[in-house]
């Protein structure tokens, strides 16, 4: 059956090398926090549930391609989107989305922040034929505080929580180049 518009399917990954199972993300679904409260800049309005379901397909959008980026350029590791041996499966889940600012595209309408909020990563590290779990990780990160107010819009939101994924596609890529002695002398 096809994905909910909140879920990106991504492909499983297959490393370039044998011996350990590398890397895939399969699906990314992402929830927002509790305390979110998101309201019209402005107003009292709620924003739309169209509104909430874009923000959340782009995180998961922004998330998917960030750890596909790192994993292929860096690395070499190959996706693909099917279980097999040395193929390595990721289940990652954004939790706690806070969008502090979101951009609704209201008429006339501006909000300035300090930062354009936070998410947590959940992510889980199975091997992709027998199911076991090899690892689990959990990551809050919040978006940039530069110190002063800045004006929050689509593009902004976008780029924070592009940063974010990279730094945690960073962290995927860099610990499984270890534990494969990728860029060991």
């Amino acid at each position: 059956p096809p994905a909910p518009a909140s879920i990106a399917r991504a492909p499983w990954v297959l490393p370039t090398s044998c011996c350990r199972p590398g890397p895939t993300v399969r699906s990314i679904d992402v929830s927002f926090s509790k305390n979110w409260d998101p309201k019209r800049p402005g107003s009292n309005f709620r924003i739309s549930k169209q509104d909430r379901e874009d923000i959340r397909t782009g995180v998961a959008k922004v998330v998917l391609e960030e750890f596909t980026r790192e994993l292929q350029a860096k690395s070499g590791y190959q996706v693909v989107t099917e279980t097999g041996p040395d193929v390595l499966r990721v289940k990652a889940t954004i939790v706690n989305l806070y969008v502090n600012a979101p951009d609704t595209k209201s008429p006339g309408a501006r909000t300035y922040v300090a930062s354009a909020g936070e998410m947590s990563l959940v992510a889980e590290l199975f091997d992709s034929e027998s199911g076991q779990v090899l690892a689990r990780v959990v990551d809050r990160s919040e978006a940039r505080n530069i110190g002063s107010m800045t004006w929050a819009n689509s593009a902004s939101n976008a780029f924070e929580a592009r940063d974010i994924a990279a730094a945690w596609a960073r962290v995927l890529r860099q610990s499984l180049d270890k534990a494969k002695g990728i860029g060991k002398k």
